[in-house]
């Protein structure tokens, strides 16, 4: 097959339509890599009947794609099936290996793929929100001109990570994690499977096999690993039979899903915050451990509690503010795992108490005044007077001081002219802030 002029050694891997020979020795989850649509298990919303996956592949059309989703959902799966069923050259190229200098062997080689064979070239992008933006640039005009087909997989939210000139010319699927009933098919594929997979040479209790699902979290590689690990554990001790310590020591203990800096993690920050605002303490707290749990910064979470402590409860509970602020200051004190107590405690007190954003509405309505109307004069009453010209030109003039006037009330305005009677801070129906409308109404009526 004629090659780039460039003979560096590759760091893609062409692979032929037909399914490939996979090596005994490859790991499990590589063995059981669907080969045919029928074997391939999830993602009903994309290949069920009359999907667009499944049309796409058995109507042998081929379109350029990116795959969001979590691991092992079936990202490559989907792309290798699709070249099979379109007789397309394969080409799996990592944005973790390779750049633009790699890309140019692939796309020189795409074009004598298609000049001698007349054969289009899928190019799988493995991680292509790797790749920034002077990279993703470099697919465009291969796209464009049909000398590659591009399929990129990605974990990470293509509105962010992905250039818009490329979105624009693929399709983006989402892949849901797997749900458990298509997790225990492939288990059970994989400990039946003779040719590929463990050919029954051990068995696996009913109670393993659901501790496996639930550690997988819709992961289909993370539990043909571990199930792999567990098997390859019992061979050595002579075991025939997998049970759930088994399943527990191989899988250690592993990590809940998420980048840090990614965007499931502020999916699940987003949903801490929505269960306090809607009042509901069991979901806050869930969702704050699965933060912890993953791994964040306890400070990360305490922080999102004392903006929604001022933005979403304020005057409706003023202590709601000293409340997250003290479990800022004791997770701060304590660390973890002890300090989970009073972030549990915050959230569900938050969670709980009365909700007003009035003090909220009220600094966005002035801000917007300060970005439009520009830097207004102070007006003359309200400027300091330390000097006897300032005073002649009448700063302080007319200025009531509140501590002398009946209930603290004075009747000049604060605001700048060209804002007199402007209202930014409207009290929200709650008790406390009831007492406070009353009291403003009186003031506003003194003030005329």
């Amino acid at each position: 097959m004629p090659r780039a002029k460039d003979s560096q050694p590759s760091l893609f891997a062409p692979a032929p339509a037909a399914p490939e020979a996979v090596p005994a020795d490859a790991p499990l989850a590589e063995r059981m890599r669907p080969r045919t649509l029928a074997e391939f298990v999830g993602q009903a919303h994309l290949v069920g009947d009359h999907r667009l996956l499944r049309d796409m592949i058995e109507g042998q059309r081929l379109h350029s794609l990116i795959l969001w989703g979590p691991p092992g959902t079936g990202k490559t799966s989907v792309a290798r099936l699709i070249a099979r069923s379109t007789d397309a050259h394969f080409i799996a190229f990592s944005a973790v290996l390779s750049g633009v200098k790699e890309l140019r062997v692939v796309v020189e080689e795409a074009r004598e793929i298609r000049r001698h064979q007349g054969r289009r070239a899928i190019l799988f992008v493995d991680e292509i929100h790797r790749f920034n933006k002077a990279q993703q640039d470099a697919f465009l005009p291969h796209v464009e001109d049909g000398t590659i087909v591009l399929i990129g997989a990605t974990t990470e939210n293509p509105s962010f990570e992905i250039i818009a000139p490329l979105l624009s010319r693929a399709s983006v699927l989402v892949l849901q994690p797997l749900h458990a009933d298509d997790l225990r098919t492939i288990i059970e594929r994989a400990c039946a499977d003779p040719e590929r997979g463990l050919g029954g040479r051990v068995a696996v209790e009913p109670t393993a096999v659901e501790a496996l699902v639930n550690l997988a979290h819709g992961d289909a590689r993370a539990a043909l690993n571990i199930l792999e690990t567990a098997a390859d554990m019992a061979s050595l001790r002579t075991r025939s039979s997998l049970s759930v310590a088994d399943i527990e020591e191989a899988a250690q203990r592993r990590a809940l899903r998420y980048d840090k800096a990614g965007d499931e993690h502020y999916n699940i920050a987003s949903a801490f915050i929505k269960s306090m605002r809607g009042s509901d303490p069991d979901a806050a707290v869930y969702w704050m451990l699965r933060m912890l749990e993953a791994g964040d910064d306890p400070l990360f979470v305490a922080r999102r509690m004392v903006i929604f402590a001022a933005e979403d409860v304020g005057l409706a509970d003023p202590q709601a503010l000293a409340m997250a602020v003290a479990a800022k200051d004791a997770v701060e004190f304590v660390g973890l795992p002890e300090g989970k107590i009073p972030l549990a405690e915050a959230a569900v007190y938050l969670a709980t108490a009365p909700k007003s954003n009035s003090t909220y509405a009220a600094m966005l309505a002035a801000g917007e005044d300060v970005r439009t109307r520009g830097p207004l004069p102070v007006p003359l009453h309200l400027r300091n007077a330390p000097t006897r010209l300032m005073r002649e030109l009448g700063y302080g003039k007319g200025y009531q001081y509140a501590h002398a006037q009946p209930d603290q009330a004075v009747s000049h305005e604060h605001l700048p002219d060209e804002l007199s009677g402007r209202r930014y801070y409207e009290p929200a129906d709650n008790p406390v802030e009831r007492a406070v409308s009353e009291r403003l109404e009186m003031i506003r009526r003194r003030r005329g």
